[in-house]
This record gives structure tokens, C-alpha cells and sequence, in this order.
């Protein structure tokens, strides 16, 4: 029986895409959608045996090289960095789906294996027919899947700029969420060097160091976790951190991301770094200050910004149009390539 520990949970069997998009999604919640996808034949094929598993996936197989991490027996799974933070526990290289899942079936007799995840394969260019066969109706096509196959790893703490529905196909997956608020209590590594695009903590969940990361206790405090199994799925939602154990000798697992189209605004991201670059070190009062206008143009903390003013005399506090949008950009990148 799974479990799970502050988790809502719903039997997920014939859920509606309109219940989804219209109770779920606006809640901002992680949600076990307990046998999603039970009815898959990958599920299916993964619950009989992984050398079923390995067949069925073989019949998509292009033969194209797809990207893959493996470590060494002594990292016991957990992929991360090396001691200095100047690189990794793992190396980066790239297999056949066909060779790979070999490889994992060769491990799986093994005690002390080497750690191998295949990560993040889309499946429209890699494995065609595969998602014609194992559909999520929630999502009615409109998201494009990714297939990550592995044995018993653990994917550090991190979050996506973006909603997720993740499916487990084949072994037991426990997923450890965070609320984002809790990222001062995470201890996140560098931006700049991170094991596969987004920072992670450097936490290790399995033997916390709380002298050096005392607030640690806080963050799992205010944790929730989930334990699936073949057919169930969980609802991410945007920006949550969720640190992630494979369970099993072979696991995989379909995964599905999306957000809101950027209409040429640019990222998040790059927003946050830019004002990492010009505001995180000045002067204390001028930085309170900054802080300010930032919680009242940009997150509007005490409502609208503009609402005094005439609709046609907003400018940037209003609503773009296109125009605007070209505008602005240009303008930020002459401000950017201006030399200092």
C-alpha cells in the first residue's frame, strides 16, 4: 500500500480534465492523482517484469543517442557534486535507449551497481508511437511527454520553472516537496554549475549535516512527501522543490511539463538575475528601498499600481500590447550592451 505524509490524494480513475484545470490546478498544490495511468500498456508492460519493460520501450526505439548520467558505484545513487564544488560525482554522456535499458537489466543483478538515469527524452522525435498508445486525456496532447529510465537514484532538490504532472511507469518513486517559500532552508548550490540545468540543495536528504545547514529541520517541517507506485502520477505545481528517490532496480517514469506562454516577456530568470546583478549590492537603505518598488510595480502587494490612473495614461503599469512589449525589450537590451 503507498503512503504519504500532508498529501492530498484522489483516486484519479476517469478525472476530468475540466475537475484538473478548474479545482487542482488553481490551488497551487501538489496533489497525488493516485492510478492515472494505471491502464497504460507501459505500465503494464513494467509491471510484469523489466525485461517486459525493456521490450516494450525497444519497439520505439529510433536508435537515436539520448543524454544519460552515470556514477560510479560509490556515490550509492545520489547524483551531486564532488567535494569542491568543482565539478561532479557523475559523468554526463549520452546512449541508445536500446543499450541503455540492456545496461540497466545487466545492474539490476548487481549489489553495489553503477548509477545510470536516462533523462528527459522527448518523445515525439525519439520514441514515435509511444505516446499514441499511453495518452494523458488531462492534458489532451497539448503537452509533449519525456521519458527518464534509471536504477536506484536520488535527483537532489530542485524546482522547474513550470507545472508538472509525473507518471510512474515502472518501480516505487518517493517525491519530498517544498512550498518555494522554504528556499532559504534548502541551502541551494551554485547557478552557474548545477547536474542538469536548474540549482539543487546541497542537502543531503539521507545524512543532513545540521551543523551546516541548521534551518534544514525548518524546511522538512514544513515538507510533504509522496510514495507512488506503477500508474499513479503527482501534480507539481510551478516552482515547487521536489527532491526525488528512484526506489527500484529499474524505474521509469513519464513526465510532463508546461507554462503560461511568455508572449515575448522574457524569463523569470533572467529577471532575477539581472536584479541579482544591479540591486543585491548596494547600499542597505537603497536596496530596502529597491524592495519596495519591486513589491509594489512588480508584485503589487497592496493591489493594482495604476488604478488612480486614466486606462490610456498607464504606460508600463497597464496592460501590454505587442508594441509595448518589442519596446521595452529593445530597450533593456541597449541598456545591457551598453559598456559599463
Amino acid at each position: 500500500m503507498t503512503s504519504s505524509t500532508g498529501l492530498a490524494s484522489i483516486d484519479a480513475a476517469g478525472l476530468e480534465p475540466r475537475r484538473f484545470h478548474e479545482e487542482i490546478l488553481p490551488v497551487a498544490r501538489p496533489v497525488i492523482l493516485r492510478g492515472l495511468v494505471r491502464d497504460w500498456p507501459v505500465v503494464k508492460a513494467g509491471r510484469a517484469s523489466p525485461d517486459a519493460l525493456v521490450g516494450y520501450m525497444t519497439r520505439f526505439d529510433r536508435s537515436v543517442p539520448v543524454s544519460a548520467m552515470m556514477g560510479a558505484p560509490g556515490i550509492g545513487g545520489r547524483f551531486h557534486y564532488n567535494d569542491d564544488l568543482s565539478g561532479f560525482n557523475f559523468r554526463r554522456t549520452s546512449v541508445r535507449l536500446a543499450a541503455g535499458l540492456d545496461l540497466l537489466l545487466e545492474y539490476a543483478g548487481q549489489d553495489r551497481p553503477p548509477s545510470l538515469a536516462i533523462q528527459s527524452v522527448p518523445v515525439r522525435e525519439n520514441l514515435p508511437g509511444f505516446e499514441a498508445e499511453n495518452p494523458l486525456a488531462l492534458l489532451g496532447g497539448a503537452v509533449e511527454p519525456r521519458v527518464w529510465i534509471g536504477n536506484a537514484v536520488t535527483v537532489a532538490a530542485h524546482h522547474d520553472p513550470s507545472e508538472n504532472i509525473a507518471c510512474v511507469v515502472a518501480g516505487r518513486r518517493r517525491f519530498t516537496l517544498f512550498p518555494p517559500e522554504q528556499l532559504p532552508n534548502l541551502y541551494m548550490g551554485p547557478f552557474e554549475l548545477t547536474p542538469a540545468g536548474p540549482a539543487v540543495s546541497m542537502v543531503d536528504f539521507e545524512a543532513p549535516d545540521h551543523d551546516r545547514f541548521p534551518r534544514f529541520r525548518e524546511a522538512m517541517a514544513a515538507s510533504v512527501t509522496a510514495d507512488l507506485e506503477p500508474g499513479d502520477a503527482l501534480y507539481i505545481p510551478y516552482l515547487w522543490w521536489h527532491h526525488v528517490e528512484s526506489l527500484e532496480p529499474m524505474n521509469m517514469l513519464v513526465n510532463y511539463w508546461w507554462a503560461p506562454p511568455d508572449h515575448g516577456r522574457g524569463r523569470p530568470l533572467d529577471a532575477l538575475m539581472h536584479a541579482i546583478l544591479a540591486v543585491r549590492d548596494l547600499p542597505p537603505p537603497h536596496r530596502a528601498a529597491w524592495k519596495t518598488l519591486f513589491d509594489h510595480y512588480v508584485f503589487e502587494a497592496d493591489g493594482p499600481a495604476a488604478e488612480h490612473l486614466p486606462a490610456g495614461r498607464r504606460g508600463v503599469q497597464g496592460a501590454f500590447d505587442n508594441a509595448m512589449i518589442r519596446s521595452i525589450r529593445a530597450a533593456l537590451a541597449r541598456t545591457l550592451g551598453r559598456p559599463s
